[in-house]
């Protein structure tokens, strides 16, 4: 499903919900593990590191930078006809933490690798979509 920016809207599911609503009071929310303190992206049903089960929707602190980017030039929705920065962001609390996003709230030449960003919500129905602007 589309939203009214033009991007596609997740389908929410019981392992993904939390992230997808999360933005609902401001704060990023990422998978972490219980039991050995790892933290991981996209939600999946047991830890990468340690394979347990017990894993909990922990809030962050919407820091990053960006690790690399691309600027997409096609139009692939009426409403997406300007050029826009698809990026992974790497999370400030763990190395190799990363989000695939956009960068907003800048020219896209403007964007570069190990740009300093920060988490911003783009809310449509129940979902909250984490973008990512420049940070000082």
């Amino acid at each position: 499903m589309s939203d009214a920016s033009g991007r596609m809207l997740p389908a929410l599911t019981p392992l993904n919900e939390f992230f997808w609503t999360s933005g609902a009071d401001g704060r990023l929310r990422v998978q972490r593990c219980r039991a050995c303190g790892r933290f991981g992206h996209p939600p999946a049903p047991v830890c990468r590191s340690c394979f347990s089960s017990d894993l909990e929707a922990t809030p962050v602190s919407g820091r990053g930078r960006v690790y690399t980017f691309t600027v997409n030039r096609q139009a692939w929705s009426e409403r997406l006809t300007d050029p826009y920065v698809i990026a992974i962001v790497e999370l400030a609390e763990q190395p190799g933490l990363r989000l695939l996003t956009d960068i907003v709230g800048c020219a896209p030449a403007d964007v570069h690798v190990g740009m300093p960003v920060e988490v911003v919500f783009e809310h449509d129905d129940d979902v909250y979509l984490p973008l990512f602007r420049p940070s000082a």
